[in-house]
């Protein structure tokens, strides 16, 4: 979908249904904070925490064993990152096919394109190049990402909850066919070389920018519990400090949010569909940051009060 029409289609129904639900989760977070103690001990609300929280910002959640049952390890993270890496490399292949020997998507693809979108498909129309860049960001996002997982970050005993789990692994299949659906409903001249070709640099140079940004960021996360050989020390949460951890407490969730609207401007910056992919990813980080922070702020009676949740300055 473009600007150019309010419809939505079923796949722009869907990110903003997920936008709405991690806004109302947000509102609802920061209002929890107001209610009676027998409220906040209540079998719903605790439901509720247990569903939004992973990792550090879990642990000290007071639970029912049986929700207990339901917890993933949270270092299964790369599962989500190896999924998107091969699903993405192969919608690549598929398009780079397209483009230069001519052969159109799979029947079971166009389908599912056509489903989602609401467009009828037309034989012979190969991929924008400016979409292609955007698989292509997305694949060497994916893979930084694992690699971190794998080789950088250190995972304590944290957990996530299955349903989180099983999001997460669907989630960059999703993202995968969202980029070819904005292809599918995108207007206007399919070249690098457009009249909107300055948005689409700049937005490769917010991409790069933002990925070192995340990159720096995780690598400081990292050396909390890592000594001055390299080697793990420690699994116990620390103040991070250093780079953007001067003015937010999770400058990687606000690099995550980065990425994604440099990925809007690479795809010229009118894909509609896309921001709502934006959109969601703002709430999501903003919550996800949001309780970083709080507990932080419980925790370390010195901690920086300047200091934000995700957004410099903002939030």
């Amino acid at each position: 979908m473009t600007w150019t029409s309010l419809s939505l289609s079923l796949i722009d129904t869907c990110w903003f249904f997920l936008a709405l639900c991690f806004l109302v989760a947000f509102i609802v977070h920061k209002a929890s904070a107001q209610l009676p103690g027998e409220y906040r001990k209540s079998s719903p609300f605790t439901l509720f925490q247990d569903l939004i929280r992973y990792g550090k910002t879990k642990q000290k959640l007071h639970r029912a064993q049986w929700l207990r049952v339901f917890d993933v390890p949270k270092r299964w993270f790369w599962h989500f990152y190896a999924i998107s890496i091969c699903w993405n490399i192969f919608l690549l292949l598929l398009s780079f096919n397209f483009i230069y020997q001519l052969q159109s998507y799979p029947s079971w693809l166009t389908g599912m394109l056509e489903i989602l979108t609401g467009v009828p498909s037309s034989f012979g129309q190969a991929p924008q190049l400016s979409t292609v860049l955007v698989q292509l960001l997305l694949c060497v996002h994916s893979l930084r990402r694992l690699l971190e997982c794998l080789f950088v970050s250190v995972f304590s005993d944290g957990a996530m909850h299955l349903v989180q789990y099983l999001f997460g692994l669907g989630y960059y299949i999703v993202l995968g066919l969202t980029v070819l659906c904005s292809d599918r409903t995108a207007k206007g001249p399919g070249t690098l070389l457009s009249r909107s070709d300055w948005i689409r640099a700049a937005g490769f140079a917010l991409f790069v920018a933002a990925s070192l940004l995340q990159h720096q960021s995780i690598v400081l996360l990292a050396g909390l519990r890592k000594g001055k050989s390299g080697r793990v020390e420690t699994l116990a949460h620390r103040v991070p400090e250093g780079g953007w951890f001067k003015l937010v407490s999770c400058p990687h969730y606000f690099a995550e949010l980065l990425i994604y609207v440099s990925l809007g401007f690479a795809l010229g910056g009118f894909s509609f569909t896309w921001w709502l992919v934006v959109l969601y990813v703002l709430f999501n980080q903003a919550l996800a940051g949001q309780l970083c922070h709080d507990l932080y702020v419980s925790k370390y009676e010195s901690y920086p009060k300047h200091r934000r949740a995700f957004i410099p300055f903002v939030l």
